[in-house]
């Protein structure tokens, strides 16, 4: 309930124990071959995150992770990787702003290797798609998991720089649109498509079904990335032509915003 930010959280967690079954079948469908000792696995994990629900409709959501993975096996080797990303969710498209978001994530990526910002960018996309809607959540950014390669050192190197990519990449667009005035259809609007965030978030989100998977985990805190305010209209259409029917055009249809 801040000025700017209607909700705005941010997470630093460092958990560890053993992985639960549903959790270890999850890795192992993503391609992890794991080895539990008498049926247990241990893991550290550790992260920082955050999702900012801004007030204004002209102003997008944004939301960020980055973290480590590591599990020791049965014969005692430890399996370790990093993931995260960063990505927007604008109500309305301001393409100025989503070039600028973009070009910024990738400049942090480019520094590492030149191919990461396009890889990482279609992986956002694919992965932020609400598929019972047919649309992305947002107009992407970055993401990317199981990242254990070239070296540990090389990988931390590369997610610092996305880290630090965060603050450069969203705050010129907050203070450029904080102040713009809207109308009341304009925050419907801005209610019905946190709606939508809301969805990916409890059935898709893997990062929430981990946390929820994880025993003795502070439920309020995988939740933090929930709107406190949101909206359902049954069968809501926008009018052709609408600033609403152009983002969702954009959430169908994912663009380049660097070329």
């Amino acid at each position: 309930d801040g000025e700017v930010f209607e909700k705005a959280g941010v997470n630093v967690s460092v958990v560890f124990g053993l992985l639960s079954e549903e959790a270890a079948r999850q890795m192992r469908s993503r391609g992890k071959s794991l080895k539990a000792k008498d049926g247990k696995l241990p893991f550290c994990a550790m992260g920082v995150s955050s999702v900012i629900h801004p007030k204004n409709p002209h102003v997008p959501t944004m939301h960020f992770n980055y973290r480590y993975f590591e599990i020791e096996e049965a014969d005692g080797t430890k399996q370790w990787w990093f993931g995260g990303g960063t990505d927007l969710t604008p109500t309305y498209l301001n393409e100025e702003d989503a070039v600028h978001f973009h070009k910024t994530l990738k400049e942090a990526c480019d520094k590492h290797d030149l191919k990461l910002y396009p890889k990482y960018k279609k992986w956002c996309d694919d992965y932020f798609y609400i598929k019972h809607r047919d649309e992305r959540r947002g107009i992407g950014g970055i993401f990317f998991d199981d990242v254990d390669s070239p070296s540990k050192e090389e990988v931390f190197q590369f997610v610092k720089s996305c880290a630090k990519a965060v603050v450069p990449c969203y705050i010129p667009i907050v203070k450029r649109h904080c102040h713009d005035s809207f109308t009341p259809e304009e925050k419907q609007w801005q209610q019905l498509r946190r709606g939508r965030y809301v969805e990916f978030n409890l059935v898709y989100d893997r990062g929430t079904k981990f946390g929820l998977l994880t025993p003795g985990s502070r439920i309020e805190s995988i939740l933090m990335s929930l709107p406190l305010t949101a909206r359902w209209e049954y069968m809501h259409t926008p009018p052709e032509s609408s600033k609403e029917a152009e983002i969702l055009e954009v959430l169908r249809n994912p663009k380049d915003w660097v070329h």
